[in-house]
């Protein structure tokens, strides 16, 4: 995948352990989502979170990318390609910078992305939100995505596995 077709607006590029430092200065403002997923998030979470893949999947697959105006670091995605099965993306983790939230940033990032995976042959994008977490589950509800009925138990709760279909988005 071409990163740099997710974005006509912002600078996208993959994020580095060099960049780690960065993404926890945007990371640890968010205090909603940490109350529902904790521990709090670290620098060294941030490298883990960076190499960590999903069963059967490789680096080939795995996108943990951040939005840039100039050299201002927006947003952060975690994007894995045709998991858990094919012609679906897995996004595994969304952040936006709090600096910027409530502008709309995310869903205008999401209005870019969505419809790229669309022209790239993905047939879903799929995530999962912390049980619980109002914030999370009314943003991606606002941005189309749909409860599946699946629930993950994990060590503090549980993941609400959440799915938008992406044929709509072949248009645009």
């Amino acid at each position: 995948m071409d990163i740099q077709q997710l974005s006509k607006q912002y600078t996208v590029r993959h994020l580095s352990p060099e960049d780690a430092t960065m993404v926890y200065e945007i990371l640890r403002n968010h205090t909603i989502f940490y109350r529902y997923h904790p521990p709090l998030v670290t620098v060294e979470s941030i490298l883990d979170d960076m190499k960590a893949l999903p069963p059967n999947k490789s680096y080939e697959d795995k996108h943990y990318i951040g939005f840039f105006q100039d050299t201002a670091l927006l947003a952060v995605m975690d994007l894995i390609e045709n998991y858990p099965r094919q012609k679906t993306a897995m996004i595994g983790f969304f952040a936006v910078n709090t600096d910027f939230q409530g502008r709309g940033l995310g869903s205008a990032i999401l209005g870019e992305v969505l419809p790229v995976l669309a022209r790239l042959g993905f047939e879903k994008a799929r995530l999962g939100i912390d049980k619980g977490n109002p914030q999370s589950r009314a943003f991606w509800t606002k941005n189309g995505f749909q409860w599946t009925g699946e629930e993950y138990p994990n060590d503090f709760s549980s993941y609400l596995m959440m799915e938008q279909e992406l044929q709509g988005f072949k248009e645009i």
